[in-house]
């Protein structure tokens, strides 16, 4: 019964990126949703379903279509979960850094991008981003806000 659910499980998530791919958020934020909830009753109940990559991945891409819809807050809360299932997936911090920065959280901002810099020396949005970061946050010091 656990192979059936498992391949149920992952045939959603196969789904889900496919409608992500696709820019069909609705469908896949469900799809993504559903595979988040099995893995996690899974897990509760003792049991393993999917890998933590995927279970971040589904985190994270769950929060990209919040963030879509400028859901911040959701999508930051899907980021720091994809984080905690996989402390090492740099994505998820680098959107979470992404948020921050556009909330007016510099220095938020700037340790996110500094992570994702760590674990990822060649993350050229990272680069990029934590150097505007730190332009915008000099402007805005300047200014006196």
């Amino acid at each position: 019964m656990e192979g059936q659910e498992g391949q149920q499980s992952h045939a959603a998530l196969t789904l889900a990126q496919d409608y992500f791919k696709k820019g069909e958020y609705a469908e896949a934020e469900g799809l993504y949703s559903a595979y988040i909830r099995q893995c996690v009753c899974a897990t509760s109940a003792g049991a393993a379903l999917g890998s933590p990559e995927d279970l971040a991945t589904a985190y994270n891409n769950r929060g990209q279509i919040k963030y879509f819809r400028v859901d911040f807050y959701e999508a930051m809360d899907d980021y720091t979960s994809a984080i905690e299932v996989q402390p090492n997936f740099e994505v998820p911090y680098y959107n979470r850094g992404l948020i921050l920065y556009r909330l007016g959280y510099f220095d938020e901002a700037l340790e996110e991008f500094k992570k994702v810099l760590d674990l990822n020396p060649g993350f050229q949005d990272a680069s990029l981003s934590l150097k505007q970061t730190i332009l915008d946050k000099e402007e805005k010091q300047r200014r006196h806000y």
